[in-house]
């Protein structure tokens, strides 16, 4: 049963009688209804009246109206005004630049502009090199997406699309200090984006593409990784593949399992599901099976893609040819970046014994939670209110700062892994079933994953120098 939780919040603005009685009305209105109250506040108090605040979880806009209703029916209750908190908070964006240095007088903005900034410009033609130390570009990220695959909603372009890359940004510099600005494309043509791309990246250090759609992202990183001389990371696939490798790797300690003795299923071979499994094959587990609508993925399969074929090539050594249920027969681990409500509790059951079951289709995962663990050892999801969250934002912030500390031009393999191995140590001598991966609050993660790329980075580019 889903619980109300943050992301759908309302505040409904009432009057009320000024009884005793009043508080406990309101309150348990709301909770007849299945709302979960987060604040009650009296805003104006007078003699005949008065006027309330409550705040309350709920699941849809559906529920909401039911609460609004519960409250309105009450006795010398009258609904006022009800706002959504999701909305108010994204009323005018969530970004804003501000200047770094003053701007106090004439002096001031003749250094910060004319004619004193001419010097600098000269500079920078004279030594391109420049730029990351005298401009904006050393600690810059651009957020490039052209809505195909927005979340959960899917192709919804552009514009709808930048509420989530604002977040994005709002997220890089919360957790790591990085400036990252949302670039919405009005395209989803490979070679118009990768020509956008290429013509704005003078201006940033990194390029961390989001929301792209597969298979047309794989293309799109690839190419622009060939022609750029900057990091270019897609968060859907190497970000989600860092926290699963890390999650996995804590997982398996509690279990007592080594990845080398481990049969691991992967429902969902789109972005995410390919990055996952292509990490994953760097830990040498026994055999991956990967499983997408048509059935498990073989070399036999008729009509594979790029993709597909190239997981073909290197998963499933039996050739599995079956359904995703059978496929958990025996099975030690289930990775789900797929679809809601795929499997039931018996189907788990049919797992390995101590099996570790990560069901992270987002917002509804592959399993309710509570139902895989009725048989698996251990559980996680996707969602913040179960335990053990698998969340982007665990790599890519502290993985960026990193990379732009280390002036990195490239990201490899050894990145990855460096930054899931950070993960998966913050949590240390705290691990237990329920506690695989760090909060996302935890203030050690970021720096832990920025000292472990700098790290890789360096090594990289002491290799290349070297050769």
């Amino acid at each position: 049963m889903p619980v109300p939780g943050p992301g759908y919040s309302i505040t409904v603005r009432l009057e009320a009688p000024p009884s005793a009685s009043a508080a406990g009305d309101l309150t348990s209105a709301v909770g007849r209804v299945g709302g979960v109250l987060t604040a009650f506040d009296v805003v104006e108090s007078h003699s005949d009246v008065i006027v309330v605040d409550i705040t309350a979880n709920v699941l849809s806009a559906d529920h909401a109206e039911d609460i609004t209703k519960a409250l309105d029916t009450l006795a010398g209750v009258r609904v006022r005004k009800v706002s959504d908190r999701t909305f108010l908070m994204h009323l005018g964006g969530k970004l804003e630049v501000t200047p770094k240095v003053a701007l106090r007088n004439r002096d001031d903005l003749s250094r910060a502009y004319t004619p004193g900034v001419a010097r600098v410009c000269q500079a920078i033609a004279a030594n391109p090199d420049d730029a990351r130390r005298l401009t904006i570009k050393r600690n810059t990220v651009a957020v490039v997406t052209d809505g195909s695959a927005v979340l959960g909603l899917g192709n919804i372009g552009p514009a709808a699309a930048l509420p989530v890359m604002e977040g994005k940004a709002a997220l890089f510099k919360k957790f790591a200090g990085v400036d990252a600005w949302p670039v919405c494309l009005d395209t989803q043509d490979p070679d118009e984006i990768i020509r956008i791309v290429r013509a704005l990246a003078p201006v940033y250090a990194g390029i961390n593409l989001e929301d792209i759609a597969a298979p047309r992202c794989f293309e799109i990183e690839a190419r622009l990784r060939e022609q750029l001389d900057i990091p270019v990371f897609h968060d859907d696939q190497h970000g989600t593949a860092i926290v699963v490798v890390a999650a996995l790797r804590n997982a398996l300690r509690v279990i007592g399992k080594p990845i080398e003795k481990c049969r691991i299923v992967v429902s969902g071979v789109g972005a995410a599901g390919s990055a996952i499994i292509r990490l994953l094959l760097r830990k040498s587990p026994a055999d991956i099976v990967a499983v997408d609508i048509e059935g498990a993925v073989h070399g036999a399969r008729h009509h594979l893609d790029d993709n597909l074929r190239w997981v073909a090539e290197n998963t499933n050594r039996e050739a599995f040819s079956g359904t995703l249920h059978e496929a958990l027969v025996g099975a030690d681990v289930f990775i789900g970046v797929s679809a809601p409500n795929l499997l039931g509790a018996e189907h788990v059951a049919t797992m390995a014994d101590d099996a570790v079951v990560f069901a992270l289709a987002n917002p509804d995962p592959e399993i309710d939670p509570l139902e895989a663990q009725r048989h698996a050892a251990v559980v996680a999801t996707g969602r913040s209110d179960y335990p053990n969250q698998i969340n982007n934002v665990l790599a890519f912030p502290g993985f960026f700062r990193g990379l732009l500390d280390a002036q990195a031009h490239q990201i490899d393999d050894e990145m990855l892994l460096a930054a899931a191995n950070a993960i998966a140590d913050v949590v240390d001598d705290r691990l237990n079933a329920s506690f695989i991966v760090p909060s996302v609050f935890d203030s050690a993660v970021a720096p832990a994953v920025a000292e472990a790329v700098r790290a890789a980075a360096r090594g990289e580019e002491e290799v290349a120098s070297a050769s």
